[in-house]
């Protein structure tokens, strides 16, 4: 049978994903990119903020109008299910099966059953199971890759939902994690590898005693990669060791990406972050001590009790700490958080008129920090035409794919995708380069 999956969400899905495409595969189902060709259609869901649930529900919804043509099965996985399994099973009876986050490994098996009559609708799971696995299929381009080294999160910040859906903070070993970047090197020909995790910072605290960071990134650095990506260090996480040492090896992309959240220490207690603002400003002195760094980070703005005062704080940061790239989320009140039961909720219209503050303002810095690079050359991983512009396109180690800039450049020799070249930064278009390649 056919089968085609829709994955929403984080990059942490995605591999989940890729996973259960594998799993797939290795048990014989033809798998396909168009749901009109689908036999049975998965949507892998993600269950985080409003936006990402409606997203998810918007999407299940559409997939199901393929039954009235090819589509025999729908099924529903992922965080949403694992949060909301009872009132998804209510809700959406033209789905076949529900599945948490944590029953990929079973699907195929599940998915027999489902043929045969004999499988239940919905199978939740334990949140702190694990199922780590090597095998993929890769749905970037094969030149980049997704890696996941840990699984949860511990932080317990008041207004996340995460350690209700994914579970404790759970790493993998460092001997798993080498092994499956050797298969997606030697596999697919991967040039950058992207470590993800909720918080990469703590790895491998619960299994070894301590953060084994830096040990898990020199055996990775041995691989025949170019780039390694580290997302989503937790700013109280950082130390001065681990920039010292990403600074140091040249195969560690000067890319920091730290959520702070919110500069005011009142809402960052609120919040349950662990860290105060001098200690984010002088953390941030800190990073750009040790040479060219992109520092990328998150915002929520309109957490409840946030008052004008904390905002124009807010707003102060943005001016003066000048951070390459951030964005912007309007508080969201979930279910089961701390902070959904706190007095002092924000308007919507209020949070949203911060939100777009804030973006309107970090336009200018982003643009104003990109304009030290013009008449420079950087190394740019190729990727692709835009046909449009009639040029080529990629990114530098400061750009992380889908989310930064893209670097747009004319070359007079033929390209390979996949590969670095040298180009001269000669101007900005908005909010992304032009440039040339450079051939010695």
């Amino acid at each position: 049978m056919k089968i085609g999956v829709v994955s929403l969400g984080c990059d942490k899905n995605r591999i989940d994903s890729e996973n259960m495409l594998a799993y797939l595969q290795d048990d014989g189902y033809e798998l396909t990119g168009d749901p009109s060709l689908a036999e049975i259609i998965i949507v892998n869901t993600c269950g985080f903020i409003d936006s990402a649930k409606q997203e998810a529900i918007d999407t299940v919804l559409e997939m199901s109008e393929y039954k009235k043509g090819k589509c025999k099965y729908l099924i529903v996985t992922g965080c949403l299910p694992q949060r909301y399994m009872s009132d998804m099973a209510d809700g959406f009876p033209e789905v076949d099966m529900f599945l948490g986050t944590a029953n990929y490994h079973i699907l195929p098996k599940l998915i027999k059953d489902l043929v045969a009559g004999r499988s239940e609708r919905t199978y939740t799971n334990d949140k702190d199971v694990r199922h780590f696995s090597p095998k993929r299929v890769l749905t970037t381009p094969y030149h980049y890759a997704y890696l996941k080294i840990a699984e949860g999160c511990d932080n317990k910040c008041t207004y996340c939902a995460i350690p209700n859906i994914r579970g404790k903070y759970t790493s993998r070993k460092i001997e798993d994690i080498v092994d499956e970047a050797q298969s997606l090197v030697k596999d697919y020909g991967i040039k950058e590898l992207i470590i993800v995790a909720q918080d990469v910072s703590r790895y491998g605290v619960d299994l070894y005693g301590e953060v084994k960071l830096i040990q898990l990134l020199e055996k990775l650095s041995e691989l025949d990669v170019d780039w390694i990506r580290l997302l989503y260090l937790y700013p109280e996480n950082i130390t001065e060791t681990l920039i010292d040492y990403i600074a140091g090896n040249p195969k560690i992309c000067n890319y920091i990406d730290m959520p702070c959240q919110h500069i005011s220490d009142g809402i960052l207690k609120l919040m349950n972050r662990r860290i105060k603002s001098e200690q984010i400003y002088n953390l941030i002195d800190m990073i750009r001590s040790k040479g060219d760094f992109t520092i990328r980070s998150t915002f929520i703005v309109g957490f409840p009790r946030e008052s004008e005062e904390d905002f124009a704080e807010l707003e102060k940061f943005i001016s003066t700490a000048k951070l390459d790239r951030c964005g912007f989320f309007a508080y969201s009140q979930e279910d089961g958080t701390p902070a959904s039961r706190l007095s002092g909720q924000i308007e919507e219209d209020v949070k949203l008129q911060r939100q777009e503050r804030l973006y309107a303002l970090q336009e200018n810095v982003m643009i104003e920090n990109m304009k030290s690079r013009l008449g420079k050359q950087l190394d740019v991983l190729y990727e692709g035409i835009d046909y449009d512009m009639q040029m080529f396109y990629g990114r530098s180690m400061f750009d992380a794919p889908q989310i930064d800039t893209n670097i747009y450049f004319v070359a007079d020799k033929p390209l390979e995708i996949g590969r670095i070249y040298k180009v001269m930064i000669e101007e900005l278009d908005g909010e992304d380069y032009i440039g040339r390649a450079v051939f010695d």
